[in-house]
């Protein structure tokens, strides 16, 4: 005569509750889980750029704060180039970063970028080229959170790891909606090479 064995996960009623509770547990994460993933990674980020070791400070232009502030950075890291795109012109340049004691040996000047997006697409090829896998990023408060993004997706692309370094501007943070409009313009660029717009 045959014998029906009920297994132990059905009748035990230890485990049961067990299952149960790992099913709540799952009833509860599922719906957060699209947040946990990017603040994971930005946690990551946050912990791997303890590590790096950048070889390039990359100013972003356009604020005449940033550059007398990458000319003092430059003069405690004398070692790094300094690449600034989209700043001020060559002359006043120059004279900001011999004020504070900086060769401008190691100061290159780019004027291609239009905007913040552009300032990343248009450098990317050039710091690839020689070699870079890390920078400083440096650019106003109200200004990095746009700016890290893009660069995590421009230059993330290229295996470029980004250090922000903030200048304070006492202005307040820009609207979360230029992140998102930019992140999807960089976003655009990894797919069709162009970025387009202005700002």
């Amino acid at each position: 005569m045959a014998h029906h064995i009920i297994p132990r996960s059905h009748s035990n009623p230890v485990i049961k509750q067990r299952h149960r509770r790992r099913w709540r547990l799952w009833k509860l994460l599922i719906p957060i889980s699209p947040l946990l993933l990017p603040i994971a990674w930005f946690g990551y980020r946050e912990i791997e750029n303890t590590w790096i070791e950048p070889q390039v400070i990359f100013v972003l232009g356009g604020e005449e704060e940033r550059e007398i502030f990458a000319a003092k950075f430059a003069h405690t890291h004398p070692n790094l180039p300094v690449w600034i795109s989209g700043g001020a012109p060559q002359g006043y340049a120059n004279r900001v970063f011999k004020k504070a004691g900086v060769s401008t040996k190691n100061l290159h000047l780019d004027y291609q970028a239009i905007d913040t997006v552009g300032n990343f697409t248009t450098m990317v090829d050039r710091f690839e080229a020689k070699g870079i896998t890390s920078v400083y990023l440096v650019t106003s408060d109200n200004h990095m959170q746009r700016a890290r993004a893009i660069g995590e997706i421009v230059f993330g692309s290229r295996g470029i790891k980004v250090k922000p370094v903030t200048v304070n501007s006492d202005r307040p943070s820009e609207p979360i909606q230029k992140t998102v409009r930019d992140s999807f313009r960089s976003l655009f660029w990894l797919t069709t090479g162009y970025a387009g717009g202005k700002e």
